[in-house]
């Protein structure tokens, strides 16, 4: 897609954000960028604490490259760690990485990190150092849906390794219904490693993604403000990872809504839980602990 398809906004805080013209719909459109990357995923993910804590490589599934600004959060936030990082990060294009380098200046998230985006957009994939520790940033441009479909029929480890964190930024489902259906986060979730805790987090606080996730077999949570949204959602393959776990009351409500069964194709629509997905959420473990 041509740079053309992407302008710069800016936002009352004073913050300029990447809009897609084709998909009429900002990036980051409450806080700005850098904060509400800093907000919604870093902090949410607990990734300071838990590289901390970890030894060895840090997988981080970067899902909606964009404009970078979650990834380049990430990397900001753990350059101080010892650990090395690995950032896969999944897009259908480039080019709003291509405008948003094109403007950087504007945008402010990219300082230091210029250099590897470029190499990033060259290459699809970089390596460097960050303060002493190890970073390989890869770049897959696809079809996301068709890829985890490819690497569950295939050997999972050998094509994406399993991420310890997700950071989930598509577009919305009205626009990019693929991209939120109930068939990818089940690979999505078979991918993961048992043994290996992932938490993941996204700005919607849909009924219908929060019974989307559950079905897929995530624990799921309520998430923090950030700035146009009262709250976000969280999502993990361990309890422990969810802070604010949705409890019965939540079950309660999603039976009531008109808007909660899950897309199990791509095309967007809206309608009541079936029986049998509410048969299916009454039996989640989740549930089972309140």
């Amino acid at each position: 897609m041509p740079s053309a398809a992407y302008t710069l906004v800016h936002l009352t805080n004073g913050a300029y954000a990447v809009q897609s013209l084709a998909y009429g719909e900002k990036m980051h459109p409450g806080l700005g960028p850098a904060v509400e990357a800093e907000t919604l995923h870093v902090g949410q993910l607990q990734i300071r604490a838990r590289l901390a804590q970890h030894c060895g490589e840090f997988v981080v599934w970067d899902v909606g490259l964009g404009a970078a600004a979650n990834a380049i959060a990430v990397l900001r936030a753990t350059r101080e760690l010892p650990n090395p990082v690995r950032l896969l990060s999944f897009d259908d294009t480039a080019a709003p990485l291509a405008f948003a380098r094109q403007h950087a200046d504007q945008l402010g998230y990219f300082h230091g990190y210029e250099s590897h985006v470029e190499m990033l957009l060259r290459q699809r994939r970089t390596s460097f150092f960050d303060h002493g520790h190890s970073v390989d940033w890869e770049f897959h441009v696809g079809d996301f849906p068709a890829l985890l479909s490819h690497a569950r029929a295939k050997a999972a480890g050998i094509l994406l390794p399993p991420p310890h964190a997700i950071l989930f930024d598509a577009f919305s489902p009205r626009k990019n219904p693929a991209m939120w259906t109930l068939p990818l986060f089940a690979n999505l979730f078979q991918l993961l490693d048992p043994q290996r805790p992932c938490n993941l987090t996204t700005y919607s606080r849909s009924t219908m993604l929060r019974v989307t996730l559950l079905l897929a077999g995530f624990f799921v949570g309520r998430g923090v403000a950030t700035g146009l949204k009262e709250e976000t959602t969280v999502a993990a393959n361990a309890f422990e990872l969810v802070e604010a776990p949705l409890d019965g009351n939540w079950l309660e409500r999603a039976r009531r809504s008109s808007s909660a069964e899950p897309l199990r194709d791509a095309v967007y629509r809206q309608a009541p839980l079936s029986s049998a997905t509410w048969e299916q959420l009454q039996a989640h473990p989740q549930f089972r602990r309140s």
